[in-house]
């Protein structure tokens, strides 16, 4: 389950992520969610940096105004990457006077396969911690030109959850106008009715149309697969009711604390139980705006992972985030890597320590003494754990404040065999860190009464494979989480 945290004395729900048993924090909001009852990806707002903004990694731009899609024309199949990951020229020494050997090769290029992870804060929009964003680009079912794309920053990327879902207006009203509508529901009698769907976090619920539209990350494209589009004022006057009953909406920026989710857990749909039954509130099929009947839904009408509809680099990703000092650190660039043992840039090691999963990632920690359920979730911005002993903040999000920075460990279980690895973590004081008005912290943390959810900070300093269920890759098939 996803859960969303503030720090803040008030807080509006804040945080994204859809389809996976994972929690996750916002600094100045709360929300999370899952797929059909598991929990899904969650955002986090940071307070205001004192004397002034986080300063943007290179190449990262902030989205301004109410709207963040810029139209974008990608190269081909793909769009260009971001300056951030993109290696500067090198010019030979002869050709800039300077004496030496005329010997250094230029930089590699930067594989097709990997594109960068920004961590920063946009104090004007976002402020938030710990969230990891991508670039998408939507571009109307086969159609390429300037006028039929939109290029989308500040993506939250989420293992935790499974499918693409973008706010209606960050992708620009009347660009989203353009993206094919999901019909044919397995119960909808006329195969017309549009499919609008209900996506549950911890702290609310995302609301809005199935669309279809190819989906370009860095050079990589899913063509045509079904995404989430949020907050769409086409069916925004009307919710179904056990839909609004799962707490205050997410279908805006401000709320959910970024543009949209990228969501690359284990599976290719998010909810393949929905494809056999109706599930309220999952999907939903809607004659009118104001009129929606719980749906069963084919898988191939779902939500999906972009990741499984990549022709090559398929079968799971790696994210790679560098270690950070204690007090943590200003902004963060990382990468994320497409595919796992299909080129030399994305081996797995020889003594990577390997977890078997549920196909929604879901293991069990052992926490002094207590064995319960767990994930790794990139969507979640804390460590959240069961420990009543660490002191909290005093507000709803109970986040951890103890006075002094707090040493521990838990242990790893895989689903089967005996495979396990104990990690050391640390807690330290939330207002502290908050203060600092920085982006990223590896030993943030918060209250949760039953899960152990590994989120944001554990990914620090690690490379973190996630393999798709049923996917061989390398020497083991999915669903596992590697590290």
């Amino acid at each position: 389950m996803k859960k969303l945290f503030s720090h803040c004395a008030s807080s509006s729900p804040l945080r994204i992520v859809l389809l996976a048993a994972s929690v996750a924090l916002t600094a100045c909001g709360g929300g999370g969610g899952d797929d059909n009852g598991s929990d899904q990806p969650v955002t986090n707002n940071a307070p205001v940096k004192p004397g002034g903004t986080a300063l943007a990694p290179a190449g990262a731009s902030a989205p301004s105004g109410a709207s963040a899609a810029q139209p974008a024309s990608p190269p081909e199949t793909a769009s260009t990457p971001s300056a951030a990951s993109t290696p500067a020229a090198v010019t030979p020494a002869s050709e800039t006077g300077t004496s030496g050997n005329n010997d250094t090769p230029p930089p590699a290029p930067v594989a097709d396969n990997i594109v960068p992870i920004n961590i920063f804060s946009d104090y004007t929009k976002f402020r938030v911690v710990n969230m990891p964003y991508v670039t998408v680009t939507f571009c109307v079912p086969g159609k390429q030109g300037a006028s039929q794309c939109a290029t989308v920053d500040h993506m939250l990327l989420d293992t935790g959850s499974v499918g693409v879902r973008v706010i209606a207006s960050a992708l620009d009203e009347s660009f989203a106008g353009k993206l094919p509508m999901q019909t044919g529901a397995s119960n909808d009698s006329t195969g017309k009715a549009p499919i609008v769907q209900c996506a549950l976090f911890a702290s609310g619920f995302a609301w809005g149309s199935m669309r279809a539209a190819d989906v370009t990350i860095g050079k990589k494209t899913a063509s045509g697969i079904p995404i989430h589009l949020i907050g769409d004022s086409t069916f925004a006057e009307w919710t179904p009711q056990d839909c609004l009953s799962r707490g205050p909406g997410l279908n805006t920026v401000k709320d959910l604390g970024a543009n949209g989710i990228v969501g690359i857990g284990h599976m290719a749909q998010d909810y393949p139980e929905a494809a056999s039954r109706a599930l309220a509130p999952n999907y939903y099929y809607c004659p009118t705006p104001w009129s929606c009947t719980a749906a069963s839904v084919p898988l191939d009408k779902q939500t999906a992972n972009p990741v499984t509809a990549f022709a090559t680099d398929n079968n799971g990703t790696i994210i790679r985030l560098p270690a950070l000092p204690s007090m943590g650190q200003l902004s963060v660039t990382g990468e994320l890597v497409f595919g796992i043992g299909t080129r030399d840039n994305n081996a797995l090691p020889a003594k990577a320590t390997f977890l078997a999963v549920t196909d929604r990632g879901m293991f069990t920690t052992s926490y002094k003494g207590r064995t319960m359920s767990s994930y790794l979730d990139s969507g979640s911005n804390a460590l959240f754990l069961p420990d009543g002993t660490i002191p909290v903040t005093p507000d709803d999000a109970h986040w951890f404040a103890p006075s002094t920075t707090q040493s521990m460990s838990a242990t790893l279980f895989s689903n089967t065999g005996n495979a396990n690895s104990t990690i050391a973590f640390s807690i330290a004081n939330s207002l502290n860190l908050f203060a600092l008005g920085y982006a990223a912290h590896d030993n943030l943390g918060g209250y949760s009464s039953q899960q152990f959810l590994w989120g944001l900070p554990f990914f620090y300093g690690r490379n973190v494979y996630t393999a798709l269920s049923g996917m061989k890759a390398g020497a083991q098939t999915g669903p596992y989480v590697a590290f």
